[in-house]
C-alpha cells in the first residue's frame, strides 16, 4: 500500500524537463539508484530562497529515484569564505528536511588531486603559465563576435610552465604576477573557451587548509572535476552556467579522470528564481549586511532561509512553493504573492489561534462582578481537531480593538455599535450601554452588558448575531511588541534595474514598524518558530532575537491572500 501511495504521489508531480531527462537516462540503462546529484554552495554568505529552489531540486531528484545527493562546499576563494557560513548552510539544508548522510565534501578536499590534474594539462601541452596582467588578459580575450589574441606566452614550453607553476605553489611570486591558463581556442565564439584561467595566486588563509596553499583553482576547473571525482551523474545548475558547459566537458575529457569514470557527469541548466520585490544577488545581500542596512543575514526582511525561519516561514511551505513554481529553461519573475499563498496554506493547518489586541479600547462589563474570572474554552485550531482547546480568562474589564466599535456606523458595519450586539470570540454576546469620553469627545472606554446565557458565544433564544470580535482580559493580558514587516524593496523587478540606478535606491523606508500590543496569557509559553495566528489579524511567531525582557512577535504574513479561491 505504501509503495502504491508513493507511486501516486510521484505521478502527480509536475513532469518538468529535469525529471524527463533523468527518466530518459534511466530508460537507457542508468540504474535509478545510480542517480547522483550534489548541492555545491560557496560558504561566503547565507543561503536564500533561490538556493532553496536549487537544493530542493538536487536532493529531490536523488530521493525520487533512490539515489544520492552530496553536500559539497565550493571553497576555492578563501577571501570571503568562513566556517560560520558552513555551519549556517548545514543548518538551512537540514531545516528543510534534507540529509546528505556521510557525503559532506569540500572542494578543498581535492586540492592535491586538482593540482596534479593541472600539472597533467601542462605536461600534455594543454595548459601554460601566462604573464599577462589582469587588464591585458581581458584585452587579449576579446569580445563576443571578434576573436581574441593569443597570449605571447601561449607557446611557452611545457617544462618552463611546469617549473613556474611549481614555483607559484611555493609562494615565490606576487598575486597577479602569473596565472595558469588552459590552452583551448582563442577564436571560439564562447569567451569561456578562450584560454580561461584555471589557477591564480591568492595569498590568503583558507578556513580549512590554513596557509598550505597560496594558489587556488578557479571555479570552472574545480567544479566539474569535483563532480567527476564524486561520481556525480547530473550536475544541476542555473542558466548563467550554460555557456560554461563546453568548458566543463573539456576539462573532464582532457584529464586522466575521464578514464576512471563509470558514468560521465553531465551539466543541465535551469532558470534561477527571481522573486518580485526581492533582491536575489548574494553580493548585494552581503552589501546590505556589511553596511548595516539590515540587522544581519537573519533580518526577517531578508530572503535568506535563516531570516525566513526567524520570521516564521515553515519548511513545508517553502518546499511546496519550490515544487509549485516548477523547473524551466526560461527566466521569469515569480510573484511573491505565490510564496505567501503557499505559506498561508501551510500555516492555516498548523498555526495555533490566539487573541491579541493591537489598538486597545477598554470595555467594562456592567453586569459582571469585580474579581470574578470565567475560564473559557477556546479552540486552538479549527483545521485540526487534535490540537484541542485552551483556557482564556474573562473578567470585568477587557480590551477590544478600537476599530471594532463605532458610534455612528454605516449600514454594513457588523461590529459593536450602540445599536448592534456582537459576539465576543469564545465568550459572550455583548451590547454597548454607553461610551465614556474625555473633554474633546474622544472615547476612553465603553460600558457594556453581556448576555449571561450566551456563554460560548451563542444566543439562547436563537437571535442572529452577525459580528464576532476578539478581545483580551485587562487583568490577565500580557504586554508585547509586534514587528510588522513589509517588502524590503519598493520595485517589483529587482533583477532588472534602470540603467544608472543603484539597488539601494529602491529600499522601502517603511519596511518594518513596531507596535505595542496586548496578548492573551497562553502566549507566555510560545517559542520561536511556533506558528501562531492572531485571530482576524495575521500570522506571527516569537522573535528568536528578542532581548531586554521584551516579548516580541514577528509578523510572518498577513491573512489576506491574493492567490486564494476566495479572492478570485
Amino acid at each position: 500500500m505504501l509503495k502504491k501511495i508513493c507511486k501516486m504521489e510521484e505521478e502527480n508531480k509536475p513532469k518538468h524537463f529535469i525529471r524527463q531527462i533523468i527518466a530518459e537516462d534511466i530508460a537507457r540503462g542508468l540504474a535509478p539508484s545510480a542517480v547522483h546529484t550534489r548541492f555545491p554552495p560557496e560558504p561566503n554568505g547565507c543561503l536564500h530562497i533561490g538556493h532553496a529552489k536549487a537544493f530542493c531540486l538536487d536532493f529531490g531528484m536523488a530521493l525520487e529515484n533512490g539515489g544520492k545527493c552530496n553536500l559539497r562546499f565550493d571553497d576555492t576563494n578563501p577571501d570571503k569564505e568562513e566556517t560560520r557560513f558552513v555551519d549556517a548552510i548545514r543548518e538551512d539544508v537540514h531545516w528543510l528536511g534534507f540529509d546528505w548522510e556521510d557525503r559532506e565534501y569540500f572542494a578543498s578536499d581535492y586540492f592535491d588531486k586538482l593540482y596534479s590534474l593541472a600539472e597533467e594539462l601542462i605536461i600534455a601541452g594543454k595548459a601554460y603559465v601566462c604573464t599577462l596582467s589582469p587588464e591585458e588578459f581581458k584585452e587579449y580575450r576579446g569580445v563576443p563576435g571578434k576573436p581574441g589574441k593569443p597570449s605571447p606566452w601561449r607557446d611557452r614550453p611545457p617544462e618552463e610552465s611546469l617549473d613556474l607553476f611549481r614555483r607559484m605553489r611555493a609562494g615565490e611570486f606576487d598575486e597577479g604576477q602569473y596565472v595558469l591558463r588552459a590552452k583551448i581556442d582563442m577564436s571560439s565564439p564562447n569567451l569561456h573557451m578562450r584560454d580561461p584561467a584555471i589557477y591564480r595566486i591568492k595569498k590568503a588563509g583558507h578556513h580549512r587548509t590554513g596557509d598550505k596553499w597560496c594558489i587556488y583553482p578557479m571555479y570552472d576547473f574545480a567544479h566539474c572535476l569535483c563532480d567527476a571525482i564524486e561520481g556525480i551523474t547530473h550536475s544541476l545548475c542555473t542558466l548563467e552556467f550554460e555557456v560554461h558547459r563546453p568548458l566543463y566537458d573539456w576539462f573532464i575529457e582532457n584529464t586522466s579522470i575521464s578514464k576512471s569514470l563509470k558514468v560521465r557527469p553531465r551539466q543541465y541548466e535551469f532558470a534561477r528564481l527571481n522573486l518580485s520585490y526581492t533582491m536575489m544577488s548574494k553580493r548585494k545581500l552581503q552589501q546590505l549586511v556589511a553596511e548595516k542596512i539590515v540587522d544581519g543575514w537573519d533580518d526577517p526582511r531578508m530572503p535568506t532561509l535563516s531570516a525566513m525561519r526567524r520570521r516564521g516561514y515553515t519548511p513545508d511551505a517553502i518546499k511546496n512553493f519550490c515544487e509549485t513554481i516548477g523547473v524551466t529553461k526560461f527566466n521569469s519573475l515569480t510573484d511573491l504573492a505565490l510564496l505567501e499563498h503557499c505559506l498561508r496554506q501551510d500555516l492555516n493547518k498548523k498555526a495555533m489561534r490566539r487573541m491579541a489586541v493591537f489598538d486597545p479600547l477598554e470595555v467594562e462589563i456592567s453586569n459582571w462582578e469585580d474579581g470574578k474570572v470565567d475560564m473559557l474554552d477556546a479552540v486552538n485550531n479549527p483545521e485540526d481537531e487534535s490540537a484541542g482547546t485552551r483556557k482564556v480568562p474573562f473578567t470585568k474589564r477587557i480590551y477590544i480593538e478600537r476599530s471594532d466599535f463605532m458610534e455612528n456606523a454605516p449600514k454594513k458595519f457588523f461590529r459593536l455599535t450602540p445599536q448592534n450586539e456582537v459576539r465576543l470570540r469564545y465568550a459572550y454576546i455583548i451590547k454597548c450601554e454607553s461610551a465614556v469620553k474625555d473633554a474633546d469627545g474622544n472615547i476612553l472606554k465603553l460600558i457594556c452588558r453581556i448576555d449571561p446565557q450566551s456563554r460560548g458565544g451563542n444566543a439562547p433564544d436563537g437571535r442572529k448575531i452577525k459580528g464576532t470580535i476578539h478581545w483580551v482580559s485587562a487583568d490577565y493580558a500580557l504586554k508585547a511588541k509586534a514587528a510588522l514587516y513589509e517588502n524590503l524593496f519598493t520595485r517589483e523587478d529587482m533583477s532588472n534595474l534602470p540603467e544608472g540606478s543603484d539597488f539601494k535606491d529602491f529600499l522601502n523606508p517603511n519596511s518594518v514598524s513596531v507596535k505595542e500590543i496586548l496578548i492573551e496569557p497562553s502566549l507566555a509559553d510560545a517559542k520561536p518558530g511556533d506558528p501562531i495566528q492572531f485571530e482576524r489579524n495575521a500570522y506571527f511567531t516569537p522573535d528568536s532575537k528578542a532581548n531586554g525582557g521584551d516579548i516580541v512577535f514577528n509578523r510572518t504574513v498577513t491573512l489576506k491572500d491574493s492567490y486564494s479561491p476566495q479572492a478570485k
